[in-house]
């Protein structure tokens, strides 16, 4: 046993004690099961011995043991294939008869491929069509591969029984007689996807065809076309199908030569109460009973009974029962038997009818049908019960598309393609000739072509006709129809791109069709192909010819192409051109067709010739066209006569008086019965209805006569033209225009035509056109107002082409001439001024007048005009009329001009008694001529001598204004000087300014003395001269110097040039210093003077000493003939001289002994030597003992208290050497021994680190940082020690420590320092609540404390750019009513300040709403209909959504209000709204009741009208709202008018009243009485009415008619009762078509506006990259766009980390009113102008730019004063130099060529961003200087520039600077290195590669937002291949046969809605489909609401909804992914 050696084998795998199977003892009765464990057995005896003890079986009865399919368990390989619980027999011997039926367990769980092979094309998922003729197909696949090795007929019948009186007994039945299956091939053919290669593996052997198990054998039987039966595959389709077409399946099955019959049931509702009882879900039971027992079957179930008593008659069959059969699929497959059987006929084609398909043979005998195909049967049988049986054999159908395809095709090419690996595919290509006028190739069954349709010259629109859009082969897998995998063509039978000698036609008249076995894959529901199309397209497949069999290796495009050209010359019978003309080119074409044309004189078509000149007669036309042809065109190149399908006729058309048009049109439009005798009465009829003359009428007066004079703006009446024929006829068009009105309707033109002096010119110019209820009219004109001649003019014109020429003859025109005169005045204008004005000067204004049109007219004298100025007074003399002017003269203004006018004044005109009487204009008044001059200071004033005064002068005019005119110069003389003085003040441009010159000087002056000064005007006699007093004191300069020796304890004053003597060597002390001033006082020697004192015999002064009066010793020289000068001097005003005598010379030497470093603190570890030696350099060493006290030691920092000085052998040392803290750097150490010198430098570094800094940070300023924003830079902590030197220490641990709720992004981490002593934290980024926040380094070093650094002041303001919440503002107490407008919403987007966010945009804002439903997501779901909003103006960042409409449901709906900007998206809270619904408009019925049939028969039940019909009031949307209603409902039957017979109800009457409670009225059990009257076959109609107080009598409910049948006759009663069943079915499918149609028509348009909307914008970016210079050819496919895009990226970035200069100057961030400190603002790429202007810009460069003054202020209060700000709005921008203004020498010296490149220091530099603002900021700081590249270049341009015009400030390259006013040098107009400016300069921009990197990739900002374009040019041609796929798949959609057929299956339904009308005996009046009148109408509410099949169900909405019988064959998935969505109150489909 199986199950014993595995526990042999592996005792883990199972448990000896859980193996086991289950015995039936069924030697002679009926026991149940015993389980028998099987643990431990290792022999078939010890089993066989075990089954005896557990049966109590005695040893002397023998017994076999067998499995349920009675094979015989013995000691072999049988006993080896028992399996743990397996079903065995005990029985007496192995063909005895079952006395009992056993029930054998079985399991069926899913093998793993369920889930491995899960993604699979599932069965359901069947692309649209009705999947139920696909179900059937899987289980005629098993039948046929069952039955696949009978020998005699192979009998397929589907039987379907359908009891319409018990729904529940619908059954289907396939049958087959095939080999059958034994429990275990049952019990597999149970598991899903157990494929037939996975069997073997289950059981060992292959289980559910014996002969499966030999695929070679199968392979070697090579069948004709692959139709080896071999199509049962997966393990799926059959379970599938079944449960596809109903809920149960019971499989009943006999193998070959067995005793018994085997039954496995399954159903939905077992498996679910197998769920509800946790049992095993996938197990059960397989009955095993006796050929033809069906005890255990129902009687009821006669059907299956009888199919089980025939069980007897079969040698082996199989059984497929289907219950629990939906009633849509009955109704399929009752009423579409002929449809879907014919698809089944179309897939088993050639297993029917064989390799040679189903022929069209006369003798039957000619078949050459393989006989072993013509055995298989498959036969459909409906049983209906009560009616006969119908039986179609598939065999006989003869319109399936194979069918039409082989019987229609003229000729064949067989090929073969051998696919890589052992593929091999058959093919046919099959011919379909084209006959004289139509194609052959068989159309669409499932969707007929109409009538051709016409363009609009009524050309045939047949772009490809014959096989059109449908691909050339079908595919067949092992025999079998693929139906969902069809291919377009292959590259050598395609169409080719060159011209061949074949007509192009000839290649949509083939078809073909592959034959494939399973070396090929397939989906497991065998639909679609998964691979064949991609292996036959492998460059590897080869293609072959097939000719009688065998294979003909030649090029296969090249036997195609013979074969094609043969079928078309010998098959195809076309039209036959004669009479060649020639090629021509036609002009009336588009350019793309105009050539090539052949030009012929006749046709010979249908046996009958037309010839050039005869007079034919054009089709399908009304009025009737007629004409003579001119000529036949054939498209293409031909040379002589030939054959084509069609053509073009070129004819003249006749009438000529009246058409003379010549029109070609297309030859199949041509009528072979035209005859000349019409043409001639048309024409006679025609001629006289041309128009002939017009009638004028003034109906409103206000006539214009002829030559009539008028005022300008008279009105010009209303005018009404008629025109008539000369038959005296009214007439609005010509003759003959029903068809084309549009084109030949008469329009009357009216034109007034003014005559000027330039010419004539059309004024007024209108078209008339005739309406049903108004004639030709025109409006009163009141615009004619220009003076001259005009002329009145109306023409009848043709409509659209405007011509006044009709048939050669002018349509008829009539003409007034009249003239326009100037009328009244009535305003009046200012003429032309002469200026300037001035003060005080006389001036005149003329005025002219004009009448309301403005024309000139004469003036007013009735009336004496005013003229007024503000702040000025202001007169006129008089006035002077002139021609047509009135001109004011002597006109004076007197006053003080105004700074606030800025010299521009309102002055205003009035002129009473005009209707416009007054003029305002701005006059410029200047100051009047000079009368007064004004000197400032009018006291006394005092100077000191030697200094000049100061003068303010004024020249002013009478009325006190500054003014000024030519050669005003004013002089200032004094009088009382010695020598002559005058200063001079050139007031002629400004009127003023300050007068000074040279200084005043006085000799002597030792106390106060006054000078007159006098000023005149020397030219301006008119201006008085004006003195003033000037008084001069002494000045307080030092004007003497005095110095004195001390000798002997006294002070000799020392003279001018005295030499005084010294010992050599010696020092010579007691100097000391006395200044005195002008006055001969002594002056004080203070600080400020001190620095002025320099002496020439020491470097620096000391300050204290010099304050005290005394000079510093003097070192006499040590030679006698030495001379030492000696001086003293304050502005080189006084020195002193001396000489002295010489002295004794020693020197001494200091040096340290070992390294001269010493850190800060701490002490020099060396020893400093000293050594003393005399003039010869000897070294003397015996000084004395007391000269060790004599020696000094002092040093800058030195800490002289703790220096000691030792002897030793080489003289003295110096010890103890520490400096005091202070800047590390280089220390002097100097020695001092008496007069002698010398010094050693010791170097100084850091301490140890004490402290820390933080470079670049302030840490007393607060940086403002914007919440989320980062640090304006990077965090850089530097190691110091005590005294603030960088100590540079190595690895020492720091972090970054903060305060309070503010977080850092990246989180800091401790790191160590690096070999400087720094530590770099990077530039941060903080968010938290606003407020100031401190952050503060931490040093860890040693064991010590931490050193804490200084704190960062860190300020965070909220991102007023980040929206944070949505503020949601509506009226909560409203109503909500359905189809009424929503409240106000009034939306305001937040930002972290709680204030509006002024940037958000409409665009970014929705209104969600829709019905609330217990599973919706925490966002809006899909279905949600969407609103956009409205910007309210005044108010950045509040929106409103107003005047939008309510949804047409009733419920409780949801509403959200969502912002997505891109970056940042919000949701508001869900508010929960209740749409209530609106009045009661209707009343319908909850269900649809049909239309009921009656009798007046004996029985109750005939009469019966309507059995239980609930009626509600409903709103106009349908919605129930009849809460609060009650009254009745008054019933009534109607019949039409002409009837007199009415039926009445039980009781005699013909009205019952209903009650109606809440809005709901229950019609029960309305039964007509018994003989009632009517007339057989009538319809009448059940009248409902409502009768309610609470319904406005002018808003009444419209009644509600229910239309029945009535009859006589009770059997035809029953029979018409099915009839209207029936016309109730097929109006909703006509109207589920119609919907779909309509839906499928309007997606097509949207998706046509989305592909050019998306080629639009692709165009657009394209266009945009071609300016870049971006090859086309890179933007070819989106993939050759991303590999741009990654290159210029991956350049950006390389860019991006380039090391350039940048500016080192913080950030200021937050307010987005600043726009940047200057040193940001703009980038210098070359180094050497970065560095001047830099350098010249130092003190501008770090001021802060706002925009507005009050930013600024804000900035000035957050630093405290400290920073300073420029408004944007502060600047006077009139004066701002032109940014484009030539350089100065091109104005003056055109050609010159300056050296050293002259250029605007503007020019150079580069705006990231603001550059308008920027442009005015750098404009107003730099002017125009110049940059030029050296000093001397600078200095020669200036030279020349100054000659001209003024001369800006010029820099060089090199660092030098000349001022505006020429000045030039010193250390202030030299340039420092840029290393000195500490990062206060302007940054370099990116380098050109990046430039052009983001140039292409898009127009972005620099640096951060590329690649935009490129990225927007990839999206717009996704979304462009999106929309083209999307439309492509639709218009593939909507040419699918499947769609056709629907469009076919919508006309046969309507073609049966007729048929089945006519049999209820409707009139042909009546509508076909009747359409629902479920919204009132508004103005007529008597109108009668009429039921048909639209009523709405449930509440549900008026839109039908598809009855499940008749789902069209193809679900459109887009369909199902459109939801609505409200935009601006307009309902849009849009794809979710």
């Amino acid at each position: 046993m199986a199950s014993n050696r595995r526990s042999k084998g592996n005792e883990t795998e199972l448990e000896e004690d859980d193996a086991f199977v289950y015995v039936f003892d069924r030697r002679d009765k009926d026991a149940p099961d015993v389980k028998i464990p099987t643990g431990g057995l290792f022999s078939f005896e010890d089993f066989k011995e075990r089954v005896r003890e557990a049966l109590q079986v005695k040893k002397k009865d023998n017994f076999v043991i067998a499995t349920t399919n009675r094979e015989e368990i013995k000691d072999d390989e049988t006993w080896d294939d028992i399996d743990n619980g397996d079903t065995l027999y005990v029985l007496k011997k192995i063909n005895q008869e079952l006395c009992a039926p056993a029930n054998e367990r079985v399991n069926f769980v899913p093998h793993y491929d369920t889930i491995v092979k899960g993604g699979l094309y599932e069965y359901y998922a069947s692309e649209g069509q009705n999947p139920l003729p696909y179900a059937f197909a899987e289980l005629i696949d098993n039948a046929l591969s069952a039955t696949s090795e009978n020998t005699g007929p192979r009998n397929i019948d589907i039987l379907l029984h359908f009891d319409d009186g018990k729904p529940s007994n619908h059954s289907v039945f396939i049958i087959d007689n095939g080999r059958g299956m034994s429990p275990r091939q049952l019990n597999n053919w149970a598991i899903y996807r157990l494929s037939k290669f996975k069997r073997k593996d289950k059981r060992g052997k292959v289980s559910f065809i014996e002969g499966e198990d030999d695929d070679e054998e199968l392979e070697q039987k090579q069948a004709p076309l692959c139709l080896n039966s071999d199509i049962s595959y997966f393990g799926v389709g059959g379970k599938q199908a079944v449960f596809f077409i109903g809920n149960s399946t019971r499989m009943i099955t006999k193998p070959k030569d067995a005793q018994d019959v085997h039954e496995l049931t399954m159903s939905k509702e077992e498996f679910k109460q197998r769920e509800i009882n946790k049992e095993s879900v996938y197990s059960g039971y397989i009955r095993n009973r006796k050929v033809g027992d069906s005890s255990h079957i129902s009687p009821e179930n006669d059907v299956l009974c009888s199919i089980i008593n025939d069980e007897k008659k079969k040698e082996s069959f199989t059984v497929v029962e289907i219950g629990g059969i939906s009633s849509s699929h009955v109704t399929y497959l009752r009423q579409h038997l002929s449809s879907w059987t014919r698809q089944l006929a179309h897939i088993y084609h050639y297993y029917i009818h064989g390799p040679d398909g189903n022929q069209d043979l006369e003798d039957e005998s000619e078949s050459k049908t393989i006989p072993q195909f013509k055995n298989i049967n498959i036969k459909v049988k409906l049983f209906v019960k009560g009616k006969p049986a119908t039986e179609i054999d598939l065999r006989d159908i003869y319109d399936d598309m194979q069918s039409l395809y082989v019987r229609n095709s003229a000729s064949q090419f067989f090929f073969k393609a051998t696919a890589e690996g052992t593929g091999v595919v058959e093919g046919i290509i099959r011919y379909h000739p084209f006959l004289y006028d139509s194609e052959t190739y068989p159309p669409d069954v499932n969707d007929p072509k109409g009538e051709a349709d016409f363009d609009e010259h009524d050309y045939a629109v047949n772009t490809r006709p014959a096989r059109g859009r449908r691909p050339i082969f079908e595919c067949y897998w092992n025999g079998r129809l693929i139906p969902y995998t069809t291919i377009e063509e292959f590259e050598w039978c395609s169409e080719p791109k060159k011209s061949k000698n074949i007509a192009v036609e000839c290649w949509n008249r083939i078809s073909g069709i592959l034959f494939t076995n399973d070396h090929f894959q397939v989906s497991t529901n065998k639909l679609t192909f998964l691979d064949l199309e991609m292996r036959l397209r492998d460059k590897s497949t080869i293609f072959s010819r097939i000719i009688n069999g065998q294979e003909k290796r030649t090029s296969i495009e090249k036997e195609f192409l013979n074969w094609l050209k043969d079928c078309h010359e010998q098959h195809d019978k076309q039209i036959h051109f004669t009479g060649f003309g020639g090629q021509v080119v036609r002009g009336d074409l588009p350019k793309q067709r105009q050539s090539p044309w052949g030009q012929f004189k006749s046709v010979v078509w249908d046996n009958k010739t037309f010839k050039v000149g005869q007079m034919v007669k054009i089709l399908r036309t009304t009025p009737v066209f007629l004409g003579t042809i001119k000529n036949f065109y054939l498209y293409g190149e031909h040379e002589g006569d030939t054959f084509a399908t069609g053509g073009e006729i070129e004819i003249q058309q006749e009438p000529q008086s009246l058409y003379n048009e010549v029109r070609t049109l297309p030859l199949s439009r041509l009528d072979r019965l035209c005859s000349a005798a019409a043409v001639k009465r048309l024409l006679e009829e025609e001629e006289s209805k041309l128009p002939s003359n017009l009638i004028v009428t003034w109906p409103e007066g206000d006539e214009v006569r002829p030559n009539e004079k008028r005022p300008a703006g008279k009105t010009i009446g209303a005018l009404k033209i008629e025109i008539e024929n000369r038959k005296g006829e009214k007439i609005q068009k010509l003759p003959g225009t029903s068809a084309h009105a549009s084109h030949k309707k008469l329009l009357v033109e009216l034109k007034v035509i003014w005559h000027s002096s330039t010419g004539d010119q059309t004024i007024v110019s209108h078209i008339s056109q005739h309406g049903k209820n108004w004639p030709y009219w025109f409006r009163k004109m009141e615009t004619i107002n220009n003076l001259g001649p005009h002329t009145l003019r109306l023409q009848v014109v043709l409509n659209e082409s405007g011509s006044t020429i009709y048939a050669g003859k002018s349509l008829p025109s009539h003409q007034i001439k009249f003239t326009v005169t100037e009328a009244e005045p009535e305003k009046f204008t200012v003429g032309m001024l002469e200026g300037p004005f001035r003060i005080g000067q006389p001036f005149q204004i003329p005025l002219v007048f004009r009448d309301a049109y403005n024309n000139i007219t004469k003036p007013v004298y009735t009336s004496t005009p005013t003229i007024q100025a503000r702040d000025l007074d202001i007169s006129y003399e008089k006035t002077i009329a002139k021609g047509t002017s009135l001109i004011l003269t002597g006109i004076v203004a007197e006053g003080v001009i105004s700074e606030k006018h800025t010299g521009s004044y309102g002055v205003t005109i009035t002129v009473p008694g005009l209707r416009e009487d007054a003029q305002a204009l701005k006059l410029r008044f200047l100051p009047g001529l000079p009368k007064v001059l004004h000197v400032k200071p009018e006291e006394e004033m005092v100077i000191e001598n030697g200094t000049a005064p100061v003068f303010h002068v004024e020249v002013q005019d009478m009325s006190g204004n500054i003014t000024t005119d030519k050669n005003l110069t004013v002089t200032c003389k004094f009088p009382g000087l010695p020598t002559d003085l005058m200063y001079l003040l050139d007031c002629s441009a400004s009127g003023c300014g300050n007068i000074t010159g040279d200084p005043v000087l006085l000799k002597k002056v030792k106390d106060n003395h006054k000078l007159k000064a006098l000023f005149e005007v020397p030219n301006k006699k008119d201006v008085s001269a004006v003195e003033r007093t000037l008084v001069v004191t002494p000045s307080n300069s030092i004007s003497h110097i005095e110095v004195k020796q001390e000798e002997n304890k006294k002070h000799r004053i020392l003279k001018q040039g005295e030499s005084i003597m010294g010992k050599a060597g010696d020092v010579i002390s007691g100097l000391t210093l006395v200044l005195y001033d002008e006055a001969g006082r002594a002056v004080t020697i203070d600080e400020k003077i001190f620095p002025k004192i320099k002496v020439n015999w020491i470097a620096k002064l000391n300050q204290e000493m010099v304050l005290s009066g005394n000079l510093p010793p003097i070192k006499v020289p040590a030679s006698v003939s030495d001379l030492k000068y000696c001086q003293v001097a304050i502005h080189d005003k006084s020195n002193v001289e001396f000489s002295f005598t010489n002295g004794k010379i020693k020197i001494i030497e200091v040096e340290c002994q070992g390294p001269a470093v010493v850190q800060i603190g701490e002490v020099l570890e060396s020893e400093i030597q000293i050594t003393v030696k005399d003039k010869f350099g000897n070294e003397i060493t015996d000084l004395p003992k007391n000269s060790l006290h004599e020696f000094q030691v002092t040093g800058d920092g030195l800490q002289t208290d703790l220096v000691k000085i030792v002897s030793n052998r080489n003289g003295f040392a110096i010890t103890n050497v520490r400096f005091e803290g202070g800047k590390i750097g280089t220390k002097d150490v100097k020695v001092t021994w008496r007069e002698l010198r010398d010094f050693v430098r010791i170097e100084m570094v850091a301490g140890p680190p004490e402290t820390l800094t933080l470079p670049g940070w302030d840490p007393e300023e607060t940086i403002t940082v914007l919440n989320e924003g980062k640090l304006p830079r990077s965090i850089v902590v530097q190691l110091c020690d005590q005294f603030g030197n960088p100590a540079k220490v190595s690895d020492v641990r720091m972090q970054l420590t903060k305060e309070g709720k503010i977080k850092l992004y990246p989180p800091p981490t401790p790191l160590k320092t690096n070999a400087q002593g720094q530590v770099d934290f990077g530039v941060l980024t903080a968010s938290g609540p606003r407020g100031t926040y401190e952050l503060q380094p931490k040093a860890f070093h040693g064991k010590a404390e931490p050193i804490l650094g200084p704190k960062i002041q860190v300020q965070l303001q909220p991102n007023l750019m980040k929206p944070t919440s949505l503020s949601v503002e509506y009226d909560k107490k409203a109503v909500f009513t359905v189809g009424e407008k929503l409240p106000e919403f009034t939306v305001k987007v937040l930002t972290e300040d709680e204030q509006p966010m002024a940037s958000a945009k409409v665009s970014s804002l929705s209104l969600k709403l829709w019905k609330m439903d217990a599973n919706v997501s925490s966002g809006p779901p899909s279905r949600a209909i969407s609103y956009s909003p409205e910007a309210v103006k005044g108010s950045p960042g509040v929106f409103v959504f107003k005047n939008r409409k309510t949804p047409d449901n009733a419920a409780v709906h949801q509403i959200m209000i969502t912002y997505y900007d891109g970056q940042y998206e919000l949701f508001s809270n869900v508010m929960t709204v209740d749409i209530k619904p609106a009045p009661p408009m209707q009343l319908l019925p909850v269900d649809n009741p049909g239309t009921p049939t009656v009798s007046n028969t004996r029985a109750a039940n005939t009469r019966c009208v309507l059995r239980n019909l609930r009626l509600e009031l409903r709103d106009q949307h349908g919605n129930p709202s009849g809460t609060g209603y009650s009254g009745k409902v008054k019933v009534e039957i109607c019949g039409s008018d002409d009837v007199t017979e009415v039926p009445c109800f039980v009781g005699g009457s013909k009205t019952l009243d209903i009650a109606l409670n809440n809005g709901t009225c229950v019609l029960n059990n309305l039964t007509i009485q018994e003989n009632a009257p009517g007339l057989d076959g009538q319809e009448y109609r059940l009248r409902c009415e409502v009768l309610c107080s609470l319904i406005p009598k002018n808003k009444s409910i419209p009644a509600l008619e229910i239309p029945f049948l009535f009859y006589n006759d009770a059997k035809k009663q029953s029979q018409m009762s099915q009839l209207s069943k029936q016309r109730d079915n097929l109006q909703k499918v006509i109207n589920t078509y119609h919907s779909l149609f309509d839906t499928t028509d309007l997606l097509t348009k949207e998706l046509q506006t989305s592909v050019k909307e998306a080629l639009q914008e692709e165009d657009q970016i394209k266009e945009e990259l071609r300016k870049l210079r971006v090859s086309m050819h890179q933007l070819t496919s989106i993939e050759n766009v991303e590999k741009m895009i990654e290159a210029k990226t991956l350049e950006k970035e390389r860019c991006l980390q380039m090391k350039r200069r940048s500016c080192g100057l913080p950030q200021l961030s937050g307010n987005p009113e600043v726009i940047g400190k200057i040193g940001h603002l703009a980038e210098i790429a070359d180094p050497d102008i970065a560095r001047v202007l830099s350098w010249h810009m130092s003190s501008d460069i770090d001021c802060v730019v706002t925009k507005t003054t009050k930013s600024a202020k804000d900035v000035y209060k957050q630093t405290n004063g400290k920073q300073q700000v420029l408004p944007l709005d502060s600047i006077f921008k009139k004066t701002l130099p032109d940014w484009n203004k030539p350089l100065p020498h091109t104005k003056y010296r055109t050609g010159w060529r300056p050296p050293g490149n002259p250029s605007y220091a503007r020019d150079f530099l580069e705006f990231p961003q603001h550059k308008q603002e920027c442009q005015t900021v750098f404009g107003m700081l730099l002017g125009d200087t110049l940059i030029l590249d050296d000093l001397d270049s600078a200095n020669a341009y200036r030279q020349e520039i100054v000659k001209f015009t003024h001369c800006p400030t010029i820099l060089t390259r090199e660092g030098d600077r000349i001022r505006s006013n020429g000045k030039f040098g010193g250390l202030m107009n030299k340039a420092v290195p840029i290393e000195k400016l500490k990062g206060a300069v302007f940054g370099e921009p990116l380098n050109p590669q990046y430039k052009e990197a983001e140039s292409i990739v898009g127009k972005c900002l620099k640096m951060f937002l590329a690649p935009k374009t490129l990225q927007r040019f990839k999206v717009a041609m996704q979304k462009t291949s999106k929309a083209k796929e999307e439309l492509k798949d639709q218009s593939s959609y909507i040419e699918l046969p499947e769609m056709k057929s629907k469009r076919k299956e919508c006309q046969d339904a309507e073609k049966q809605l007729i048929e089945v009308e006519k049999k209820l005996g409707m009139t042909s009046s009546r509508s076909r489909t009747p359409q629902v009148n479920t919204t009132p109408p508004q103005a007529t509410p008597s109108k009668r609401a009429r039921l048909s099949s639209q009523t709405p169900v449930n509440g549900a909405e008026t839109t039908p909804t598809p009855s499940p019988q008749f789902t069209p064959t193809r679900q459109s998935k887009r369909l199902a992914s459109m939801t609505p969505t409200m935009e601006d109150g307009r309902k849009k489909l849009r794809k979710t």
